[in-house]
């Protein structure tokens, strides 16, 4: 007789569903005293793979493979192969039963219950409960399947949920700071405290962001199951006072979304104050300009429908999870879709100001570092890249280009100030590989620089700095940089950062700042730096943000996010006729982690 794990059990009577699993699992007459749950668990698992996490680890049962947790195999070998969520007589214990309630809400915090075996593991220990009340006793091969799953379930949960950095590696967010927690200890504490939720809530206790956008995903699903909101058609721009047809269709919208006070929907099709002041805070939102005016961009805004904004907050969630949760109680952060930088001191937001980011081919990455020092009148030395891509055409085409732009070669070596004539070479030779020196250009308002940059040393060379290109700040969408960040008031920040450092004044810093020759200083209390990339947050005033996918990481994210969620081709939760089984001889084919 098989084992049938099917989906469609949820569906069929109860009473079918105790006689399904309690006839597989009933007692055996001819039980051998060594039949037990930790044998199977023993068999399933395997002998023969070496000891330690494995990347590729599944269940395969008659064929059928489930996709395990890397570090399943070494949590039983760890513990002798001794089950988990079972005790000596065979009875489910009561985390297990915590740990079910808590899964059976995954799907609100953004997860696929697919991912953690839910169905199955409701109807098995369902069926497990039962088969004790009438004294029958439960199958060890079927114990020890319950015991993996529960097992594998918990340790994928807490990966996704507070990731290592191989988890946020797996998922695409590359360079992210993330919050190492080993999901193994994590089980560990449940089970020798048997608490489930104490130990979990503790972990997420400082994620207010992260609970935030719950709320909101929960208020955008609901909106998807009424229907979502109409889509406006084109037209010309509406402002304060004009008349449009459509106008009735966006309070609707306003009013679903919380920026219109629902008493204030009407089918009046003149733009009033109320819409448009409803208008300026949907603007706000999203990144627009605040104007009240219904044009193209806030149109483009407005249409994106229910289902696309229930993927950003999810995408977003997945993204909460993988930061470190001590962000400092003083820090600056750099919102590169927002085009923004903010300074939080004691959690209260200190100081804010536009920045230009990096290209769609010159991104800005996503890291934290510790700033640490200034420098002011920097020399900008040119990256690699810049130097084959841009500048050397530039000097072959006019031999007179570096003197005109304040450039000058330094030779190779230790001495910072020994230049080279560039009268001296033969420019139809030279290639990036072979260029002579370090091209830099001087201090001075044509540096792309600025007069300071701020350094918080990082593998991908990227800092804060001014520029002269002032201009760029008026622009709504701000990529023009080569990945690092221009900040549009660098002698505030400045002096922020030096205030209470004796002898730095705001005059001083702005002398420093004229300087012909570079200077630095470091800074006596060094700053936390978080770059970060997010599409929905909710603000520190409760409001739900949404920002453009300028670099188009959502759609790489969800890609990984479903890839990680798509159960393989013979994993017994797939759908299909093939897939809906999970099948196990109770005497012949054993399951076997590989």
């Amino acid at each position: 007789m098989r084992l049938a794990l099917r989906k469609r059990w949820i569906g069929i009577g109860f009473l079918g569903l105790v006689f399904v699993l309690c006839s597989v699992w009933s007692r055996a007459d001819n039980r051998q005293p060594e039949d037990t749950v930790r044998r199977h668990l023993q068999q399933m698992i395997g002998e023969t793979a070496a000891a330690g996490a494995v990347a590729d680890a599944f269940l395969d049962v008659e064929g059928l493979r489930i996709p395990l947790h890397r570090h399943l195999p070494d949590f039983y070998r760890r513990r002798d192969f001794n089950p988990a969520w079972t005790d000596a007589q065979g009875r489910v214990s009561v985390v297990a039963w915590q740990w079910l309630d808590r899964i059976q809400g995954v799907a609100a915090e953004g997860l696929d219950p697919r991912d953690y075996h839910v169905g199955v593991l409701a109807a098995s220990l369902e069926a497990a409960h039962v088969s004790r009340a009438y004294e029958v006793d439960c199958e060890p091969a079927g114990l020890a399947l319950i015991d993996l799953l529960l097992t594998d379930s918990f340790l994928k949960y807490v990966s996704q949920l507070f990731p290592s950095g191989d988890d946020a590696a797996g998922a695409g967010m590359e360079g992210a700071k993330v919050a190492v927690a080993d999901a193994v200890s994590v089980l560990n504490q449940v089970l020798r405290r048997q608490q489930v939720g104490a130990v979990l809530d503790a972990l997420a206790s400082e994620r207010a962001g992260y609970r935030r956008l719950l709320v909101y995903l929960e208020h955008y699903r609901r909106l998807d199951l009424a229907g979502g909101w109409p889509v406006l058609d084109d037209g010309p721009p509406v402002a304060l006072g004009q008349r449009d047809s459509r106008l009735p269709a966006l309070r609707r919208v306003l009013a679903l979304v919380g920026d219109l006070d629902a008493a204030a929907l009407s089918s009046g099709q003149v733009m009033d104050r109320v819409t448009a002041e409803a208008l300026k805070r949907f603007q706000a939102r999203h990144g627009l300009r605040p104007d009240g005016v219904l044009g193209q961009q806030t149109l483009a805004q407005i249409n994106v429908p229910v289902v696309r904004r229930i993927e950003q907050i999810t995408v977003n969630l997945e993204r909460e999870r993988w930061p470190d949760r001590d962000v400092g109680a003083r820090y600056l952060q750099v919102d590169i879709t927002d085009f923004h930088l903010s300074v939080f001191d004691s959690g209260i937001e200190v100081m804010r100001m536009p920045v230009v980011v990096g290209t769609s081919f010159r991104r800005t990455p996503v890291f934290s570092a510790l700033m640490t020092y200034l420098v002011f009148a920097p020399y900008w030395t040119v990256p690699p890249t810049i130097l084959q891509q841009d500048k050397l055409p530039l000097i072959k085409a006019n031999p007179n280009y570096l003197k005109a732009h304040h450039y000058e070669i330094v030779a190779w070596g230790k001495d910072p100030d020994r230049t080279i004539d560039p009268r001296g070479i033969n420019w139809k030779q030279v290639t990036a590989e072979t260029f002579p020196g370090l091209l830099r250009q001087k201090p001075g308002p044509w540096n792309p620089l600025g007069r300071v940059k701020f350094m918080f040393p990082n593998a991908y060379h990227v800092y804060l700095h001014d520029t002269p290109s002032r201009h760029l700040f008026e622009e709504q969408q701000r990529t023009f940089s080569s990945g690092c960040i221009r900040i549009a008031r660098p002698l505030d920040l400045a002096v922020f950062l030096l205030e209470g450092q004796q002898g730095w004044s705001k005059e001083r810093v702005a002398r420093e700042m004229a300087r012909s020759r570079p200077y630095t200083v470091y800074l006596e209390r060094p700053l936390p730096v978080h770059i970060l990339y997010r599409t929905a947050w909710v603000d520190t005033r409760g409001r739900l943000q949404f920002r453009n996918d300028i670099y188009e990481k959502d759609s790489e994210l969800l890609g990984a996010l479903r890839q990680r969620s798509v159960p393989s081709e013979n994993d017994g939760n797939a759908p299909g006729p093939k897939n809906d089984a999970l099948n196990s001889e109770q005497d012949g084919v054993r399951p076997m982690v590989r």
